[in-house]
């Protein structure tokens, strides 16, 4: 699941509308996700949907819109689970759009032992961040906790000590794009909108 409708307030123009290069970020991110060997791809859009859906390649995933994608990542966490109705998927690997150093590596390693009990998180010097990997057991209990800015963070809290962690630090860069400096450091902009979307 490829988390992908934040405003991105702080960096001037929606997430997934990121670019790298003539690359859409989103489609970067399908890639990659495709490489480490996800089955099923689900993009959850929010802000400037309809925009994202003119200019990237969504073919090769399912697209859920979060209406609601105002009031936090807590949402499309929601919004992406509950596109999940095949009972034969055991767990979801969740990625931000956001991670334009993430590598299929650290996607494979994450998503190594798809339980329907599994609890793994990615680490990058010592401390949690994603790639995520949520087990189907859990899905209904992050389902309900999951709530604003903080996602899956209450209910990963309440089950620490089944959270088993991966050390991603030497595969992958877990650095998130929040800031106008870092999309200059990745080489990233974000296309004018269109008034309206």
């Amino acid at each position: 699941m490829i988390i992908a409708a934040g405003g991105g307030r702080r960096i001037g123009g929606p997430e997934a509308l990121l670019h790298q290069g003539d690359k859409p970020l989103v489609n970067q991110m399908i890639d990659t996700m495709t490489e480490a060997g996800c089955e099923q791809i689900v993009v959850v859009l929010g802000a400037a949907a309809e925009q994202v859906q003119e200019t990237a390649d969504l073919a090769k995933a399912t697209v859920v819109i979060n209406k609601a994608w105002g009031t936090g990542v807590g949402s499309s966490i929601r919004a992406g689970l509950a596109a999940m109705d095949d009972e034969g998927i055991e767990a979801v690997v969740v990625v931000p759009v956001d991670m334009p150093g993430l590598t299929a590596t650290a996607v494979s390693r994450v998503a190594a032992l798809p339980y329907p009990d599994v609890l793994v998180c990615a680490t990058y010097d010592g401390l949690r961040g994603y790639p995520m990997l949520f087990g189907r057991r859990h899905w209904p209990g992050i389902a309900t906790l999951a709530s604003a800015d903080v996602g899956a963070r209450p209910y990963l809290l309440a089950h620490k000590d089944q959270i088993v962690d991966i050390a991603c630090d030497s595969v992958a860069d877990g650095g998130r794009v929040d800031t106008p400096e870092l999309m200059e450091l990745y080489g990233l902009t974000v296309p004018p909108q269109r008034v309206g979307v």
